[in-house]
């Protein structure tokens, strides 16, 4: 086996331990990085609609309290104002979703679906957690959820749910007296649950990560040539006419022109050993063919 294909053999296997472990590393790194870039979008969402929520209790509903008793206005309901808001920017962005799903909601769109209905359950069920984060995958591909449980902290909400005769007669006309009623304080009653898909940061991630690797075979092939090239050169070339000059001398051939020790590198330092060799191998022919 000859002195390159030993180096390009060496060299090969330690570029694909290098280009496996960076493989791995980086496309779970760009995998990560996906997954929180989709998690920021579904805070910022989940944020935006609390925001809502806050305005339309502390600013708009106190304006408008009086008119319920003659008309109802959902506008005044923080669930309702932040869905609507919210349904603004699914017009744009038709695969991001929000709802304020609730087992039994007032105004029918509410009502959970029963993956919904689910996480709901895991609420209530863990009355200490207050996010739920995961995936799922439905008929718009893999999303990611991030969901807040929807409790009854504020007794004043009981005032339209408890019971239909406790509520305004206003709101009875509007969604009648069937659903939304029957709460109870600190119950948890449903769940915020944005929805923000995954599969465009992904195929974006996998993108960059196809393109980082391309890059990397790239550089190495480079590297590669450069390499040999040099190898060839510096090293082999010089080597293999010392080895045809070394099989020429053993023989007695003497014709051989000696070598370059100009340069302080290896290879010098073997030229100018090799040429000593062979001032003292000729000397000694010489020394024997007098004596014959």
């Amino acid at each position: 086996m000859g002195l390159r294909l030993k180096f390009n053999l060496v060299l090969v296997i330690v570029f694909l331990a290098g280009f496996a472990a960076a493989g791995l590393v980086s496309r779970q790194l760009l995998q990560d990085n996906a997954r929180e870039e989709v998690l920021r979008n579904a805070r910022l969402m989940m944020d935006t609609a609390l925001s809502v929520r806050a305005y339309t209790v502390e600013q708009v509903k106190p304006h408008l309290d009086k008119q319920l008793e003659e008309v109802f206005l959902p506008q005044t309901v923080p669930a309702y104002a932040a869905t609507e808001t919210l349904n603004h920017i699914q017009k744009k962005y038709r695969d991001y979703g929000y709802k304020e799903a609730t087992l039994n909601p007032t105004n029918p769109r509410d009502r959970a679906t029963d993956w919904e209905a689910d996480i709901v359950q895991q609420f209530r069920k863990n009355a200490d957690s207050k996010e739920l984060v995961s995936e799922r995958t439905g008929g718009t591909g893999r999303t990611l959820y991030i969901a807040k449980p929807i409790q009854i902290s504020n007794p004043a909400c009981l005032q339209c749910h408890s019971v239909p005769a406790a509520a305004p007669a206003s709101m009875i006309k509007v969604y009648g007296e069937a659903n939304g009623f029957g709460w109870k304080h600190n119950e948890i009653i449903g769940a915020q649950v944005v929805t923000v898909p995954m599969e465009i940061p992904i195929l974006n991630a996998e993108r960059a990560f196809k393109t980082f690797m391309a890059s990397l075979a790239a550089v190495f092939a480079v590297v590669f040539i450069a390499l040999n090239v040099m190898l060839s050169w510096l090293i082999v070339r010089p080597i293999r006419r010392m080895s045809q000059a070394a099989d020429k001398v053993s023989t007695g051939d003497f014709d051989v022109p000696e070598f370059s020790d100009a340069g302080r590198d290896e290879v010098a330092v073997l030229g100018s050993s090799f040429n000593r060799m062979r001032r003292s191998l000729e000397k000694a022919m010489q020394m024997i063919e007098r004596g014959n």
